[in-house]
């Protein structure tokens, strides 16, 4: 392989295993939106509270699988307290007021990590070193493979959730048609708090790795920000949509500013995929995969 294709081949792996990071942030937003319409803007505060809340712990002496577990068991509370405390009693609510409600959820979060865990920056180390090494004259990053892996088990397990398993099954119910699955005997407040628990394990995997490559700090709840454009490429109630999305934006960012950065002065990766998502936004607003709306008149 020449040295150039080398390189370009390199350049696309290394945005493709990021991608598969943007895309678990985005999969978060999915799993809330396709069942109860709502933009859940707080996702990206559970992603912090999680990291922090097990670094936090690890560094009190914790044991890892301890900490694990008790970071678990701690999102799986927060999901619940969300669900049952603020948008159950706004359901039926206009959308605006459900995103600002989860706007509002999400500085709660941020404020309860600051009084908990302190405002310090943390290093979070998974015992996975980012060094790379060579796959056919393809330097590859050990933690971003690992990465990748860890996000697509996830990704897998969630699959065959929602595919094989009653609330899963009722999951895609409720996501399909809401009153349907209502009239079918469905309990949604129920089906509602199993999605917000999925929602806050995979913040919790979010946290770890994106904590693991950033560390642990409050500027952390932005990367949020980095799954905006994969929901709008990929679509907002489709789990392969941000799978696809998130790798195309990923290898996109790497791409644009390896080889367009040198020609309009760098800096071009930060927000290349959000010029992307608003010109594919004129062109199809429904996303790749995202379920288009059609209304009768």
């Amino acid at each position: 392989m020449s040295p150039d294709l080398a390189f370009l081949v390199e350049v696309v792996v290394g945005g493709l295993l990021s991608g598969v990071m943007y895309a678990l942030v985005a999969i978060g937003f999915v799993l809330i939106y396709k069942t109860s319409g709502v933009l859940n803007f707080a996702q990206g505060a559970m992603v912090l509270f999680a990291a922090l809340t097990f670094v936090s712990l690890v560094e009190r002496g914790l044991p890892f699988p301890a900490a694990l577990a008790a970071t678990l068991a701690v999102m799986v509370v927060v999901g619940l307290t969300i669900e049952r405390t603020v948008l159950r009693p706004l359901v039926n609510q206009p959308p605006i007021t459900l995103f600002m409600a989860t706007l509002g959820v999400a500085y709660v979060i941020e404020g309860a990590a600051q009084l908990a865990w302190g405002t310090q920056v943390h290093a979070l180390d998974l015992g996975i070193d980012d060094t790379p090494f060579d796959v056919a004259g393809v330097l590859v990053s050990r933690f971003d493979l690992f990465a990748a892996a860890l996000a697509g088990l996830m990704v897998a397990g969630l699959t065959l959730f929602f595919r094989f398993t009653r609330t899963g099954l009722a999951f895609r119910a409720v996501a399909d048609d809401p009153l349907a699955a209502l009239n079918a005997g469905l309990r949604l407040p129920r089906i509602w708090s199993a999605v917000w628990i999925a929602s806050g394990l995979v913040a919790l995997v979010a946290g770890l790795l994106w904590g693991a490559r950033l560390g642990v700090q409050f500027s952390l709840s932005l990367v949020v920000l980095k799954a905006l454009p994969v929901l709008v490429l990929g679509g907002f109630d489709s789990i392969a949509g941000a799978i696809v999305a998130g790798l195309i934006v990923g290898a996109a960012e790497k791409l644009a500013e390896v080889y367009l950065g040198p020609f309009i002065g760098g800096g071009i990766e930060g927000w290349i995929a959000y010029v992307a998502a608003l010109a594919f936004l004129l062109v199809k607003p429904s996303g790749l995969f995202g379920l288009r709306s059609v209304e009768r008149v």
